[in-house]
């Protein structure tokens, strides 16, 4: 019996899932003014109000049940942006439904600035995302937005790391552990990593993505780390503590 029950489980092991066999894929198609999403940059501008239409192409063979509208904006993993429109319907299996609404992001304008990673979703009732589209978004927003004011911690935070590794190691302060020194000099590193990130953001030259991100932050850590590294021994002489020769009248 166990071994008839062992080959039992095998067997369903083996055997590909009905579920996976018979679902297929749920597609979502957007676009902004009569815009396609994905072609362009998509302007998100606070003083116009934009048609949003969305097609759902139902592939499965459940019926898909609409709820919500999602358009979000986010950039280092952190989402500074989100406008969620209910809109309801349904989509019968294996058909397609669009849907048309406006989006009004008046309060955009103190969000964000620049180019961010857009992303269009519909959500189910259980609020969960059932397909989604992604786009670069060219937001017409305020410097003085929460990520500009973002942008702007970052700058004084890094200043700040730097000035302090660097007056250490004026007043010979810093560890002497190489290891040590270089540490000292990451955060300061990181920081200028993500000033670089922020800036060609809110310049509207790079929008900011793994590809984009990876590079800078970890390029100006190790360039810190390095300058940390090579940083002169604190336990030196002092130029006030070398031998000096004595002249005789």
């Amino acid at each position: 019996m166990a071994g008839a029950g062992l080959l039992l489980w095998c067997g369903i092991m083996l055997l590909p899932s009905t579920a996976s066999a018979q679902d297929g894929s749920v597609l979502l198609e957007a676009d902004v003014d009569g815009r396609p999403v994905g072609v362009g940059n998509l302007v998100l501008d606070p003083s116009d109000t934009a048609r949003v239409s969305v097609t759902v192409r139902n592939n499965t063979n459940t019926v898909q049940r609409v709820k919500t509208v999602r358009i979000k904006g986010t950039a280092l993993a952190l989402t500074f942006f989100a406008y969620d429109t209910t809109v309801p319907f349904d989509v019968p299996a294996k058909s397609a439904e669009t849907r048309s609404f406006p989006l009004e992001p008046t309060d955009l304008g103190s969000q964000a600035i620049g180019l961010l990673p857009v992303t269009i979703e519909v959500i189910d009732v259980q609020r969960e995302t059932i397909a989604s589209v992604e786009t670069t978004g060219d937001v017409r927003g305020s410097l003085w937005s929460v990520y500009g004011a973002f942008g702007l911690g970052v700058l004084v935070l890094t200043a700040l790391s730097w000035a302090g590794a660097l007056i250490a190691l004026a007043r010979r302060r810093l560890p002497a552990n190489r290891w040590q020194r270089a540490m000292r000099f990451l955060p300061a590193g990181i920081g200028t990593g993500l000033i670089a990130v922020i800036s060609l953001s809110v310049l509207r030259l790079v929008a900011p993505s793994p590809t984009a991100e990876i590079p800078f932050i970890l390029g100006a850590a190790a360039a810190a780390l390095l300058l940390g590294y090579v940083t002169p021994h604190p336990g030196g002489p002092q130029p006030s503590e070398m031998d000096t020769v004595r002249i005789e009248r």
